[in-house]
């Protein structure tokens, strides 16, 4: 799946990312409104993650959905 797509879906998304991703707020999800940029950003900065690993983590996450 690319990114285009969970973009222009976010609404249905936003939960598949908060099964994966707990710690992040809804606040961070409006935050995020689908641009992946910003996902990378929250993630390290939540997470306490490198950009690379952020980008390795969304990739993979991107590879489990259907």
């Amino acid at each position: 799946m690319n990114w285009d797509r969970i973009e222009g879906n976010w609404r249905q998304f936003k939960g598949k990312i908060r099964e994966k991703w707990g710690d992040l707020s809804d606040s961070d999800l409006e935050k995020i409104n689908g641009r992946r940029d910003q996902f990378e950003g929250i993630l390290q900065e939540r997470y306490g993650i490198g950009r690379d690993v952020a980008q390795k983590n969304i990739d993979e996450w991107l590879k489990t959905l259907h």
